[in-house]
C-alpha cells in the first residue's frame, strides 16, 4: 500500500476550522437520543427487541430523522448483542440512499457516517485494508478524531505499526490541537489503539 498517498490523502485534506469537536458531530437536535440509544446498545441487560422498539420509537417520535434512525439500527445490527451483518449492511445502504434524498448542510457528515459504518463491518470481518479505505473516506467527509483513530486502528491490525506511528506524529504536529487532544483521549481508553499509547503521551 502507498502509504505517502495515505498520508495526503488524510492530511492534505484538512482545514483545521472546519474542525468539529464533537468526534462523530451528530445533529445537536438529535444528540440526547442517538446517546440514549447508545447507551441501550451497550447495557448488556437490554435486549435487542427492546432497543430496536427505542430507536423506532425516537423515529416516530420526531427525535431523531429518518437518516439517524439507519445509523442507529446498523450500529445495534453490527453490535455483539445481535452480530448480524448482512442486515447492518442493509442499513448502511439505505442510510446512504436517505442522506442523499434529505442532502442539505449535512450530506458530508451523514455520508462520513455511512462511510465508517462500512468500515466497520469490514473490520469486524477481518477485511482491515478495505476497512483502511472506508475510514479514511470517512475522515475526508468529516475531519473527527473518531474517523483518524479508525484509520490508525485499521493501520496497527494491518501490521503496519510503524506506519501508524508516523502518520500519529504527523497529525499531533500538523492538525488543530483540539483534535488531536480528542485523539489521545481516544488512544488511551480504546483497546484496538492501545499500541500507540506511548506516543499519545508525549
Amino acid at each position: 500500500m502507498d502509504y505517502n498517498a495515505l498520508f495526503d490523502r488524510i492530511l492534505g485534506q484538512v482545514d483545521q476550522a472546519a474542525y468539529m469537536p464533537l468526534a462523530d458531530a451528530v445533529d445537536p437536535e438529535q444528540r440526547a437520543a442517538m446517546k440514549q440509544i447508545e447507551t441501550m446498545i451497550r447495557n448488556p441487560a437490554a435486549s435487542a427487541a427492546h432497543t430496536e422498539q427505542l430507536i423506532r420509537r425516537l423515529h416516530t417520535d420526531g427525535r431523531i430523522d429518518r437518516v439517524h434512525m439507519l445509523s442507529a439500527q446498523h450500529v445495534l445490527a453490527a453490535s455483539p448483542k445481535v452480530g448480524d451483518f448482512d442486515a447492518a449492511a442493509k442499513y448502511a445502504a439505505e442510510q446512504e440512499m436517505a442522506a442523499m434524498a434529505q442532502g442539505g448542510p449535512r450530506l458530508n457528515a451523514n455520508l462520513a457516517s455511512v462511510d465508517r459504518h462500512r468500515g466497520v463491518i469490514a473490520f469486524l470481518q477481518g477485511h482491515f485494508g478495505v476497512a483502511l479505505d472506508y475510514f479514511s473516506r470517512a475522515f475526508e467527509r468529516q475531519h473527527s478524531a473518531g474517523n483518524l483513530s479508525n484509520v490508525l486502528a485499521c493501520l496497527l491490525r494491518l501490521g503496519d505499526v510503524d506506519e501508524a506511528r508516523d502518520l500519529l506524529q504527523q497529525v499531533r504536529s500538523s492538525l488543530s490541537p483540539h483534535l488531536v487532544t480528542d485523539l489521545n483521549d481516544r488512544i488511551n481508553i480504546d483497546p484496538d489503539l492501545a499500541l500507540l499509547r506511548m506516543e499519545a503521551s508525549q
